[in-house]
């Protein structure tokens, strides 16, 4: 390759999703959260292990935006194997990265190396992507692609939850004798799919609580497992307190014995901990 195609020096920061100021690098493998993975796999029309054949560091004002210790790459790499694509793509790839320079001010040397891009097409431009975030190009390991291959085939099934957008009610039933008492809660969200969380109290036991996907609360739901879809949805997008309209037709004896509940599931979730947070 001699020279960067004309059309893409000129489009520069088009093809990149946009970089400030407070773009961090990007974080080890080991360091790639769920969470991570998950907010850049779930909206990228582009899933592809490819090979980096060639690099150009693109001159400053050809590059707007990139951070401090930063350089902007256009980069030519041989796509190697489609993990989600719409109508496939050519043998070749292209596409803008901004990567961390070393010591000395040097881009790190990537000829030959294997990564897997998340990304979207540019409109009208076969075999240019245009990456769903500035760290989007991921290192590839065995991890990695397992956890993204993982997050997509869960996404693409049919019953897979939608993104969380908020709460709209909870109701507290106490039981028969002391201590025994049931909350519902139930979400809204993107899709219009409704989701319901349940937890169950009783004397001398610890709550239990569990997730439904449907109109009707399936008696044998259980809670998801940490670093699935269901559990990120929850713990990536449940608000952090109950909301005062959610328990507004309660007693205060009941809306109180919900929010407990309600903290109980926030806790039995855990953090939806991020270690690179998405910028576009």
């Amino acid at each position: 390759m001699n020279r960067i195609p004309l059309l893409i020096a000129a489009t520069a920061c088009m093809l990149l999703t946009a970089v400030d100021s407070r773009a961090q690098t990007a974080p080890s493998p080991a360091r790639y959260s769920y969470a991570d993975l998950a907010d850049r796999a779930l909206i990228a029309p582009i899933a592809v292990i490819a090979t980096i054949s060639d690099t150009i560091r693109l001159k400053p004002e050809r590059a707007p935006g990139v951070a401090p210790g930063h350089a902007r790459l256009y980069v030519e790499a041989t796509a190697d194997a489609l993990i989600r694509g719409a109508g496939g793509l050519p043998p070749s790839v292209s596409y803008l990265v901004d990567v961390p320079l070393n010591a000395k001010g040097k881009a790190p040397k990537l000829k030959d190396t294997q990564v897997l891009l998340l990304a979207r097409p540019v409109a009208g431009k076969p075999g240019e992507l245009q990456l769903v975030a500035p760290d989007a190009q991921l290192p590839l390991t065995p991890d990695i692609e397992q956890r993204v291959r993982a997050i997509l085939t869960e996404a693409l099934r049919a019953d897979a939850p939608p993104p969380i957008t908020g709460i709209t009610s909870a109701f507290h039933v106490d039981g028969t004798i002391p201590g025994e008492g049931e909350t519902q809660i139930f979400l809204s969200t993107r899709e219009h799919r409704p989701i319901s969380i349940s937890v169950l109290s009783r004397p001398g036991q610890e709550k239990q609580w569990s997730v439904a996907l449907g109109e009707i609360v399936d008696q044998a739901a259980e809670a998801p497992p940490r670093d699935s879809l269901l559990w990120y949805r929850l713990a990536c997008g449940l608000p952090r307190e109950l909301p005062a309209e959610a328990v507004a037709d309660l007693d205060a004896g009941s809306a109180q014995d919900a929010r407990n509940d309600y903290r109980f599931v926030l806790e039995a979730l855990g953090p939806c901990t991020r270690t690179s947070p998405l910028k576009r």
